[in-house]
């Protein structure tokens, strides 16, 4: 009980360690959260690819069911517009496109989670510097240690949210290049149908 008391004030040490840049640092976390959810709920293959409408696509059989998924707004598009192989073939790129939205925010913040908890650490260690006795030139030798680990708490805190944005990025993106890819064959298959 005493070590989760102290591990709990040792974190909250660490937070206002970061000063005043732990409030765009905790709005990029929600934001990366929020987004990572969202994708990974909307990314789901039963919304994208739903496994009986790929087999009836695939086998030519009359197209049931996942009706409100990438696949049969491709199938519908496709039923509508028989004659136009492109519009159907830009229409499959732009539900690609749509399956993207929002990833490009985890870009963002790998890239700028790290820099804004850098610009706390310098601002840290300005504060600390600061605060060297005019006198005899040298800092109090425990304020000075502390000050400076207090001050690269913005770093870390910024590289903990950059570090799962990045994962979950990369993560991301190679689902939807997989999905891209299911979708493309898929496609000669719905309009092959559309032909006939």
């Amino acid at each position: 009980m005493f070590f989760a008391v102290a591990e709990a004030l040792d974190l909250i040490s660490v937070l206002k360690g970061a000063g005043a840049l732990l409030y765009p640092l905790i709005a990029c976390s929600v934001a990366m959260v929020f987004i990572l959810c969202e994708r990974a709920y909307a990314l789901r293959k039963a919304a994208i690819i739903p496994q009986d409408l790929m087999d009836a696509v695939v086998e030519g059989r009359p197209l049931v069911g996942g009706k409100h998924t990438v696949l049969a707004r491709i199938v519908d598009f496709a039923e509508t517009h028989k004659n136009d192989e492109g519009a159907v073939k830009a229409y499959a790129r732009l539900q690609i496109n749509r399956m993207e939205r929002g990833i490009p925010y985890l870009d963002v913040i790998y890239a700028a989670a790290p820099l804004i908890g850098l610009t706390g650490t310098v601002m840290g260690l300005l504060r600390v510097f600061s605060q060297i006795s005019p006198d005899t030139g040298l800092p109090d030798p425990v304020a000075f240690t502390q000050g400076v680990a207090l001050a690269l708490s913005a770093t870390v805190i910024g590289l903990c949210i950059a570090i799962p944005s990045l994962v979950a990025s990369g993560y991301l993106q190679r689902k939807i290049e997989n999905y891209a890819a299911q979708l493309d064959v898929l496609l000669e298959r719905i309009l092959q149908r559309t032909r006939k």
